[in-house]
């Protein structure tokens, strides 16, 4: 009797050691601003995503491919163009910026648009940061456009693939007329500020000061509130999580994964 419940336990041993050995080490991320599909669905501003809003990281296929899905059906959705998808307006310079879960060796990245190749970044089979930014010119290119965009794993044949609609034009000079007024705010501020130097100035600075703190910040967010998903931070931002306070490292729009915590260390520092 013991030799019969030996064996089927010695062969579920077996299983189980085949299969902890048989699953490869695998590498995960996705493009995170501006967002891509993967992360559009794991934020909740797409519905109806199936798998992919629990895993944006896990679109792998063979490198060579030119696919939202990375040839994997469970993903299907990110493929389909008719879902409309949001668009993020952008100029002709874009930073592109992934958030790596699990770093790899890395061969390149590559930025395409309509099946052409119009940026390419090779990092020689190192390991990369857990984010990692580039810069890409889309100079050419007007409208609505899908961008694909391809981290190629340095020592396995796999690759993961992103898809990010922009709408490009525009977007560049906006920022210049708010500068302009800058000058005419100095001439005014400073008749004022004079007579605030005497005896009357320390009373108003003390309460200036924990206004200021807020102010000082521009995050989008108030030091202490509850992080949520599908909020935009900006660096130094503050949120608490789980009892804890955090303080934003790298600006980005936060989706179900990328609570605050030891594995987001390259988004949130503990404060």
């Amino acid at each position: 009797m013991r030799r019969l419940i030996a064996y089927p336990l010695a062969a579920l041993g077996l299983v189980t050691a085949s299969l902890m050995i048989g699953s490869p080490a695998s590498a995960h991320g996705y493009v995170s601003s501006p967002p891509s599909r993967q992360a559009l669905c794991a934020a909740g501003r797409v519905g109806d995503c199936g798998p992919i809003q629990y895993e944006p990281q896990s679109v792998e296929g063979p490198k060579g491919q030119r696919n939202c899905h990375g040839g994997l059906a469970q993903f299907a959705v990110l493929n389909d163009n008719g879902r409309n998808w949001p668009a993020t307006s952008v100029g002709t310079a874009v930073t592109f910026s992934w958030v790596l879960t699990a770093r790899h060796s890395t061969s390149s990245w590559e930025y395409l648009i309509g099946g052409r190749r119009i940026a390419f970044f090779s990092d020689g089979g190192r390991q990369p940061s857990a984010t990692v930014s580039h810069q890409v010119s889309l100079a050419g290119f007007s409208g609505r456009q899908t961008l694909l965009e391809i981290w190629n794993i340095g020592d396995t044949p796999m690759a993961f693939y992103n898809c990010i609609d922009l709408q490009i034009g525009g977007g560049g000079p906006a920022p210049s007329p708010t500068a302009a007024p800058s000058p005419t705010a100095r001439p005014t501020a400073s008749p004022t500020a004079r007579p605030s130097t005497g005896p009357s100035s320390r009373p108003t600075v003390r309460p200036s000061g924990p206004a200021a703190s807020p102010s000082s910040r521009p995050t989008g967010t108030v030091p202490g509130t509850e992080w949520a998903a599908g909020t935009t931070y900006r660096t130094g931002a503050e949120v608490t999580y789980q009892g804890l306070r955090y303080r934003c490292r790298q600006s980005h729009t936060s989706i179900v994964t990328w609570e605050p915590s030891y594995y987001t260390l390259a988004l949130w520092l503990p404060v």
